[in-house]
């Protein structure tokens, strides 16, 4: 996005939590990949699902429950997870809302 170019920005600003919902921001968007803001409000989630490419997720408030095939792990602010390419995955924030930067990068 042009607007937010050569600036500092504080990055938790970028998406604001809604009550009862999960709220997105795309920062970039590329050919090659795109980088996404998420907030998520106390027990909203994203169910499982799969996409081709790994994605890095990094907290940046609160704590999440991502499920890896099957596996639940806790992520909280300063965490980073990478969710393999074509496993299934699901978050949610079970304890607390949490904001998210996720980071797809395609491959070939």
């Amino acid at each position: 996005m042009t607007d937010l170019k050569g600036k500092a920005i504080e990055i938790s600003s970028l998406a604001e939590y809604q009550e009862g919902s999960v709220v997105s921001r795309e920062i970039i968007k590329k050919d090659i990949g795109t980088v996404t803001i998420f907030a998520f409000d106390k027990g909203q989630g994203l169910s499982e699902h799969s996409a081709p490419f790994d994605a890095l997720v990094q907290i940046i408030d609160g704590e999440a429950e991502i499920t890896l095939a099957g596996e639940p792990h806790t992520v909280s602010k300063g965490q980073i997870i990478i969710m393999p390419g074509n496993v299934p995955h699901a978050l949610q924030a079970v304890n607390s809302p949490f904001k998210m930067i996720l980071t797809m990068i395609k491959s070939d």
